[in-house]
Formats: C-alpha cells, sequence, structure tokens
C-alpha cells in the first residue's frame, strides 16, 4: 500500500484519482476545501490563500496538485489582476504545495508527482493567454524539478483538452455547446475525467517508474492531428 497526497481531491479529476488510488487499495490524504464523499483522510486548507498548509511528517509516494483556471478572455479584457490569479491557482499555490511535502516526498525513496497544464500551452488559441501562461509555467517548474529531483522523484505533467469536469460546465452547459466542442476534437468527443485520473493514477504507480519530465496529452488529438 502506498499514500498518496492529492491536492484539490473534492470534484472533477481529483476526485475520480482518489477514487482510482482507494480502489487499488492505497492510502489517500486529501487537501482542500470541501470533504469529498470518500474514505480519504481529509485536511481542510486552501492552499491558493494565506491558509497555512497541514503538517505531514510520514512518506508520500506521490502527489497531485489539481487546482486550476479556465479563464477564457480577449487579451484587452484581461487585467493584471486576471493574471495574477491564475498564477496563484495555477502555478504559485503548487510551488507552495511542493516546497511543504518535498521533504515527505523523498523520505518515500522513490515518488511521483503529476501537475497539469493545458493544451493551449502546446496549440496557441484565441482567449487562452492567461491561463496558457500560468500553466506555462506549471510545465517549465515541473521539468526542472524533474531534473532536479531526479532519480528519487519523478515529474509529469497531464495537459488535457477540454474534459467533463465542474471547473468546465459553464463551457458544458448545453447540448448544442457540448456538440460544438467534441467536434473541434479530430476524436469528435470531449475529455472524460475518468480516462484522465486513470492517467494520472498510471503515473502515479510503480508502472511509469520511466517517466519523467514528459507532458502527456489526453486531448482527443487537438494538438497533433488535423483532420
Amino acid at each position: 500500500m502506498h499514500t498518496y497526497l492529492v491536492v484539490g481531491g473534492s470534484s472533477g479529476i481529483g476526485y475520480e484519482t482518489c477514487r482510482q488510488l482507494l480502489s487499488a487499495g492505497h492510502q489517500v490524504v486529501v487537501i482542500g476545501r470541501n470533504k469529498p464523499d470518500l474514505p480519504v483522510t481529509f485536511f481542510q486548507s486552501d492552499v491558493v490563500a494565506n491558509d497555512t498548509l497541514p503538517v505531514w511528517d510520514e512518506p508520500l509516494n506521490g502527489l497531485v496538485y489539481c487546482p486550476g483556471s479556465i479563464r477564457l478572455k480577449p487579451f484587452k479584457g484581461l487585467t493584471a489582476s486576471d493574471f495574477e490569479e491564475d498564477l496563484r491557482i495555477n502555478y504559485l499555490g503548487l510551488v507552495k504545495v511542493l516546497h511543504q511535502y518535498h521533504p515527505a516526498l523523498k523520505r518515500s525513496g522513490q515518488a511521483s508527482v503529476v501537475v497539469f497544464s493545458t493544451v493551449a500551452v502546446k496549440t496557441g488559441m484565441p482567449f487562452h493567454a492567461s491561463i496558457a501562461g500560468a500553466k506555462g509555467a506549471v510545465e517549465g517548474l515541473a521539468r526542472s524539478l524533474a531534473a532536479e529531483w531526479a532519480p528519487s522523484i519523478r515529474v509529469n505533467v497531464v495537459a488535457p483538452s477540454l474534459t467533463d469536469t465542474p471547473l468546465a460546465e459553464r463551457l458544458l452547459d448545453s447540448d448544442s455547446k457540448r456538440e460544438a466542442s467534441a467536434a473541434r476534437h479530430p476524436l469528435k468527443q470531449i475529455g472524460d475525467a475518468k480516462d484522465t485520473a486513470s492517467l494520472v493514477s498510471w503515473l502515479l504507480s510503480d508502472d511509469s517508474v520511466f517517466m519523467s519530465g514528459q507532458v502527456l496529452r489526453p486531448d482527443g488529438g487537438i494538438s497533433s492531428l488535423k483532420v
């Protein structure tokens, strides 16, 4: 049995990741604002705010950072505060978490960190300037730490396209929106949280011990295919 920390595990991909890890017999620790309806060890804390992160001295075999944002606006409509908030949620919160729990990850001997980016970093998309900038910082951090922390801690990135989660609810709140979103992808579908969580679970597992510093793209082919 391994012990995994999931930051933001109360909904969406984070929740599905917790569920899959528990089903595999692992211990799951969740930090977030709301407790998921799962048998996890839960600490209530907002990592983006000035809340103090809980102390965890036992070894951690893996860590997943799930907090994110979807802010789609024309560049001229984005304020400095918009950019700062996206950086706090997606990047600076991650930095804070990794500072806090790096010793616990090292203590396990072999650990895996999984963080989230977006398809919009590799593929330029209109109205994504703020979130693509923040997630680009996440990818750069992940590659740097993958090199710095090797060989004892692996760090990988999952960069999905639009996925059916509460975070994306306003983009998928009608049949017409869902159909249009699916049509933009070569595979003619939108992402499913369970599928992406399966990829996260694999990256956390011992089955992916030869994988680090990579950006994996469950994006329906939109970043690499023209059909």
